[in-house]
């Protein structure tokens, strides 16, 4: 788990009030790709329980793993009684259970790349479905988000995260998609947009900057002189572009149990 994962829980209030949660559709699409009933969900990074809400309020069992004690103890507000949060980095995941559904909200890239598939794979049941989701909101307005870029650029040259194979924009197949199809643990691998538009004001939208780690690892001090100079060049409000990517991959082996078994360890944490 990488440190900067870690920066969030100092935010976690202004996390769950600016970040936006997850549409229906993201959940018709995850079900749909399993074919199957999905009882139970181990999440992975789970924060505030934006996405948590979303499997968990239509009957998931969900299982949410966050590392950051601030964060949990925020989704321990907000989520039904019905979710099991855990404590844990995604490297500590410790469970003999196996689940219908692993899934990460804009979580995954804070994941550390050793072993990472074999464990994912290792608590989901034999054609069980991996789901990780997620992408930035982007001002809609070219002139503004020049704006914005050139009133940051004295402290930040950017603010988006890389992807983590370095897999360029314009490929077709965007990373975990990249590593999944690579990996003899998955099979079917999917991804698809899920295309989402907002509207908020420019306070809010400054408030959702203020829960982006590539300024949180500012000092609070330039931090604030950065968001002062970005409230300057917005308009009263902003549109945003918040498309969600979405990546899909279904755990080898059959799922009635019968044929050659996997080589999927049976307990990665052991």
């Amino acid at each position: 788990m990488s440190i900067r994962a870690l920066t969030f829980g100092a935010v976690a209030q202004a996390y769950e009030r600016f970040r936006p949660g997850y549409p229906d559709e993201l959940f018709t699409l995850v079900t749909d790709y399993a074919e199957r009933p999905v009882r139970n969900a181990l999440e992975i990074g789970a924060g505030t329980g934006k996405a948590t809400r979303l499997f968990a309020g239509r009957g998931v069992a969900v299982t949410a793993t966050e590392p950051d004690a601030a964060m949990l103890a925020e989704l321990r507000r907000h989520v039904p009684v019905t979710v099991s949060p855990v404590r844990a980095a995604f490297e500590d995941v410790r469970t003999g259970e196996r689940f219908d559904l692993v899934f990460a909200a804009a979580a995954l890239h804070w994941t550390r790349p050793d072993g990472r598939w074999p464990r994912v794979a290792g608590w989901l049941r034999p054609g069980g479905v991996f789901a990780s989701f997620g992408g930035p909101m982007q001002l809609a307005d070219p002139a503004v988000e020049e704006a914005v870029r050139t009133a940051r650029a004295p402290f930040l040259d950017s603010d988006e995260i890389p992807s983590p194979d370095g897999t360029p924009a314009e490929e077709p197949m965007q990373w975990p998609g990249t590593e999944l199809r690579q990996s003899p643990f998955f099979t079917d691998v999917r991804q698809h947009v899920v295309e989402r538009r907002l509207t908020m004001s420019a306070a809010d939208f400054t408030g959702h900057l203020s829960t982006v780690s590539a300024y949180l690892e500012l000092p609070p001090a330039t931090r604030g002189q950065v968001f002062r100079r970005i409230e300057q060049v917005l308009p009263e409000t902003v549109e945003l572009t918040a498309d969600i990517i979405v990546h899909l991959a279904r755990r080898v082996g059959r799922a009635d149990g019968d044929g050659p078994r996997s080589r999927v360890p049976d307990h990665p944490d052991r």
